[in-house]
């Protein structure tokens, strides 16, 4: 049932701009990337031609992440520490964890 209401079950954070386009070109760079794999694919292009460009979203995919990661915890986890939040580092830690896997 649609209550009108926004889910109350995520948090939100609302980026500056730059941060927002920033992070919005990298997604765009991946998302071509991937249609370009796709591309090699569907034409029969050599195999190790088309790891070479996974490995090369992979990098992408991780720079993306490195970014977000350090905004992240420049702004929200600093904020919520500063406001005695403590649970939010055993969110960062889980995060980390999940991301070192």
């Amino acid at each position: 049932m649609d209550t009108g209401k926004e889910c109350e079950c995520h948090k939100k954070k609302y980026r500056d701009e730059q941060e927002y386009k920033s992070l919005i070109h990298r997604l765009n760079r991946i998302e071509g990337q991937i249609r370009g794999v796709r591309g090699m694919v569907e034409n029969h292009i050599y195999c190790v031609d088309i790891i070479t460009q996974v490995s090369a979203i992979q990098a992408a995919l991780n720079a993306f992440n490195r970014e977000l990661m350090g905004n992240h915890i420049k702004t929200c986890v600093a904020t919520d520490i500063r406001a005695g939040k403590d649970e939010t580092i055993d969110e960062l830690v889980h995060t980390i964890q999940k991301l070192m896997k």
